[in-house]
C-alpha cells in the first residue's frame, strides 16, 4: 500500500551512493585477438579510464573472465579539443593507448606474460604539450595514423592540429601526414594500406555545421617513413557536415552526410571512386551521426553481405536499421532506446547498449540480416547489479509543443515514480528542467539513476531537446543560430509551461537545472526571466565574453555562429551575459563547479557568487578540487547530487526522507 506523501519527501532507495557506486561509463567496444575489448570510466578510482577486454567466441559469447588491462597509474584519456575520446586503438593483441598523465602514447603487449608499458612518443616540454587522439593502425601494425594537437609550437596563436603517423616501435620522430586546417578527425587507413581518408574542418565552423572528406595516397618515403602524397578533397564543404567516414572490407569508402538535411550514409562507387558524387543509402528521415564532441564515434557497422548496420535517432530515441546491399533501410525490433560504439567481427556485431530501465552495458549479437528478427543478444559486460525493482523507474513520454516564433520544440517527460509513495490529491508535483550541454547535444535516452534519483522522490521531470539539438535534423540544429540565451530559454519556459497546462506540473515549484552549455541556459532562464523558483548551474557560462576570450581552441569560434561574430558583436555578447545583468537576478540558485576546469574556468561561478551576495538572493556555492569539465569523482558526484536537492528543499519547502549533510545557503 503506498503512503501519501508530500511531493519531494518520498523515501527512495536511489540514494547518492547508488548513483554512484560501482558506476562506470562504457565507450569504445572493439573486437580484436579473439576479445571484445572496451573503455570504462569509473567514478569510484577518480574519474580513470581503464581498458578492459574479455575473450569471446565466434558467436561473441564470452568464455572466460573480463580482465583490466591497463597497470596501476595509467588512464586512458587524451585532451585533445579538451573533451577528448578515441583514447586506445588497438592491434591484435597490442594496445596503444594516450595516457592522462602525460597525454603520450603508449604501447602495452597484453599477450607477453608480465609486460611492461612504454611510451612511444617523445617527452613534451611542457606539461600536456604534445596531445595524441583519434589513432588508427596501418595493416602492417608499423604506425599509428592519428591527430596530434600541439601546444609547443613557438609563436603559434592557438594550438596546432595535424594528422601525423606515429611509429609504433617509438624510435623516431612522428611524420607530418596532413596540416594547415584548423581541425582533422577520423584518420582512416584502407584495408590494404595504399589510402587514407579524414575529415577536417576550419574556424569558425564546427564539425556539424560544415567539414571536409580529404583522401590521399600513402607511400613509403625514402627513409622508410610513412607519407601521404596526392591529397584531394572528395566531399563537403561550409554548407555539408560529414562524420565517420570509414573503409568497408572490399575498400570502399563510405560516410556519413547532412546533405539531405539528415545525416545520412552514404558510399562511394567503387575503391578508384572517389572523386564522384557518393550514393545515398537507406534514405531515412533521422540521424545517423551525432555532434562531434569527442572522438571515436562508431554509429554504423559494416555487416556480412554488403549490410550495412546502423543507430538511427528518430523522435529523441535511438534505433536500430540495416541498410541492405540495394541502399533499403530495414527496421529492427530492438530493447534498446540508446545504442552507442557499433563494431563488428566476422557475423557478430557489439555495441554499448541501454533502455528506460537498463542501464548502459556491453552486448553482441549476431549480424542482423535486413527483415529479420535480432536475436537475444549477450551481456559481455553487464550493467551493474542494482537490486532495485524496475517499477521505481520512471519511462519517458516523447512530447512535443508549440514554442516561440511559431516553432515546435521536444523533450521527453518523467512523472513522478515511486511505487511506496503517492501526492495527496491535488497536489501537482515540483517540476526539474533539465536543459542539455552543447548546446549542440541531446537529451539521453536511457537510465539515469541520477535523473531518477529526482523523480523517485516525487519530483517530475522534463528533459527539454531545445532548438539547436541534434536528433531532428539540420534544420533544427541550426535554429540556434544567433540566438542562443533566447530560443533555448524560450523552450525551457514553454516546456514548463506546456506541463504546468495539462497539469502535470505546479507552476509555484519550477526548477531549471543544467550543466555547461545547459547551465548557461539555466543561469540566462534565471536572470532574463520570472518562470522559476529555483535553479542549478553546472559548471555553466555566465560571462559570453569571457568564454569567447579565454576558452580552448575547439569552441574559441564556436559563440561566432551560436551568438555573433566576436569582438564586432561584443554588445550581443554583453546583452546575454547573465553576470552583465545581476541587477535582474532574483532567484535561488546553487553553483557547482570544478577547480581545473578549463573549459568554463571557476571564475565565471565565482562571479554569480558575488552577484548574488550583492544581490541578497538566497544561494549556495560548492567548488570541487581536482574536476574538469565534468564531474568524475564519486565523492564529489555524490556531494553535488546531494547538495542539489537539499537546497531545493530549502528553497521549495519539502521535508526530506534522507539524511543530507546540509549545505550553507547564504541568505539576505
Amino acid at each position: 500500500m503506498a503512503d501519501t506523501l508530500p511531493c519531494g519527501s518520498w523515501p527512495s532507495p536511489i540514494t547518492a551512493e547508488v548513483v554512484v557506486a560501482a558506476s562506470v561509463s562504457l565507450g569504445g567496444p572493439a573486437f580484436a585477438a579473439g576479445s571484445l575489448w572496451w573503455s570504462e570510466l569509473r567514478p569510484a578510482e577518480a574519474g580513470r579510464v581503464q581498458v578492459v577486454r574479455r575473450p569471446v567466441d565466434g558467436r561473441g559469447r564470452p568464455t572466460g573472465p573480463a580482465v583490466d588491462v591497463l597497470p596501476e597509474g595509467c588512464s586512458a584519456r587524451t585532451r585533445v579539443h579538451e573533451y577528448g575520446g578515441g583514447a586506445w586503438w588497438l592491434h591484435d593483441a597490442t594496445l596503444f593507448f594516450c595516457n592522462w598523465t602525460d597525454q603520450r602514447i603508449w604501447r602495452l603487449r597484453t599477450a607477453e606474460q608480465g609486460a611492461a608499458a612504454v611510451p612511444v612518443t617523445p617527452e613534451p616540454a611542457a606539461r600536456h604539450g604534445l596531445r595524441y587522439a583519434d589513432g588508427r593502425l596501418t595493416p602492417d601494425g608499423r604506425w599509428i595514423v592519428c591527430v596530434r594537437e600541439s601546444h609547443e609550437v613557438p609563436g603559434a596563436p592557438e594550438a596546432v592540429n595535424e594528422l601525423v603517423a606515429v611509429p609504433t616501435h617509438g624510435a623516431v620522430e612522428p611524420v607530418v601526414l596532413a596540416s594547415g586546417a584548423d581541425f582533422y578527425s577520423h584518420p582512416r587507413p584502407s584495408p590494404d594500406g595504399r589510402r587514407l581518408c579524414w575529415l577536417q574542418w576550419d574556424h569558425p565552423r564546427m564539425p556539424w555545421d560544415g567539414s571536409e572528406l580529404w583522401v590521399a595516397d600513402l607511400d613509403a618515403g625514402a627513409g622508410g617513413e610513412l607519407v601521404g602524397s596526392r591529397a584531394r578533397r572528395v566531399l563537403g564543404g561550409p554548407q555539408e557536415s560529414l562524420a565517420q567516414p570509414s573503409w568497408d572490407d572490399d575498400g570502399v569508402l563510405h560516410v556519413v552526410s547532412d546533405r539531405t538535411g539528415w545525416w545520412n550514409l552514404y558510399r562511394f562507387a567503387g575503391p578508384a571512386g572517389v572523386d564522384g558524387e557518393p550514393e545515398l543509402r537507406g534514405a531515412v528521415d533521422g540521424e545517423l551521426a551525432l555532434p562531434q564532441w569527442v572522438f571515436g564515434q562508431s554509429r554504423y557497422a559494416f555487416g556480412p553481405d554488403g549490410t550495412v548496420v546502423c543507430t538511427v535517432v528518430r523522435d529523441g530515441v535511438d534505433h536500430l536499421a540495416v541498410i541492405d546491399r540495394d541502399g533499403a533501410l530495414h527496421w529492427l525490433e530492438s530493447p534498446y532506446t540508446s545504442l552507442e560504439g557499433l563494431c563488428h567481427d566476422g557475423g557478430v556485431l557489439g555495441f554499448v547498449g541501454a533502455s528506460f530501465t537498463v542501464e548502459p552495458q556491453v552486448v553482441t549479437v549476431p549480424c542482423p540480416s535486413p527483415g529479420g528478427p535480432l536475436a537475444p543478444p549477450t551481456a559481455v559486460r553487464p550493467a551493474r547489479e542494482l537490486g532495485i525493482d524496475p517499477a521505481w523507474f520512471s519511462v519517458p513520454e516523447p512530447f512535443s509543443f508549440p514554442t516561440t516564433d511559431g516553432a515546435t520544440a521536444h523533450a521527453l517527460y518523467y512523472p513522478p515514480t515511486n511505487p511506496s509513495a503517492m501526492a495527496p490529491p491535488g497536489e501537482r508535483p515540483p517540476l526539474v528542467v533539465l536543459s542539455h550541454g552543447g548546446p549542440t547535444g541531446a537529451a539521453r535516452a536511457q537510465l539515469n539513476l541520477a535523473l531518477q534519483y529526482w523523480t523517485s522522490r516525487g519530483l517530475a521531470v522534463v528533459d527539454v531537446n531545445y532548438r539547436g539539438s541534434t536528433g531532428y535534423g539540420r534544420a533544427y540544429r541550426q535554429a540556434l543560430a544567433g540566438v542562443w540565451g533566447i530560443a533555448d530559454v524560450d523552450d525551457c519556459v514553454a516546456a514548463a509551461d506546456a506541463l504546468v497546462v495539462s497539469g502535470r506540473a505546479d507552476t509555484e515549484r519550477l526548477i531549471i537545472r543544467g550543466g555547461s552549455a545547459g547551465g548557461y541556459t539555466t543561469l540566462c532562464a534565471l536572470t532574463f526571466r520570472d518562470a522559476f523558483r529555483a535553479g542549478a548551474s553546472l559548471y555553466g557560462v555566465a560571462d559570453l565574453e569571457t568564454l569567447a576570450r579565454d576558452t580552448h581552441k575547439f569552441e574559441s569560434r564556436y559563440l561566432d555562429t551560436l551568438v555573433a561574430p566576436y569582438p564586432e558583436g561584443r554588445d550581443t555578447y554583453l546583452a546575454r551575459s547573465p553576470i552583465r545583468h545581476t541587477d535582474r537576478l532574483s532567484c535561488p540558485t546553487i553553483l557547482l563547479q570544478g577547480l581545473e576546469d578549463e573549459v568554463v574556468p571557476p571564475a565565471q561561478a565565482e562571479m554569480m557568487a558575488e552577484a548574488l551576495r550583492r544581490r541578497g538572493v538566497p544561494f549556495a556555492y560548492l567548488a570541487f578540487p581536482g574536476e574538469q569539465h565534468g564531474f568524475r569523482q564519486a565523492a564529489n558526484i555524490m556531494r553535488a547530487l546531494e547538495a542539489e536537492l537539499y537546497f531545493y528543499a530549502r528553497i521549495l519547502g519539502f521535508a526530506l526522507a534522507d539524511d543530507i549533510e546540509p549545505v550553507e545557503i547564504e541568505q539576505p
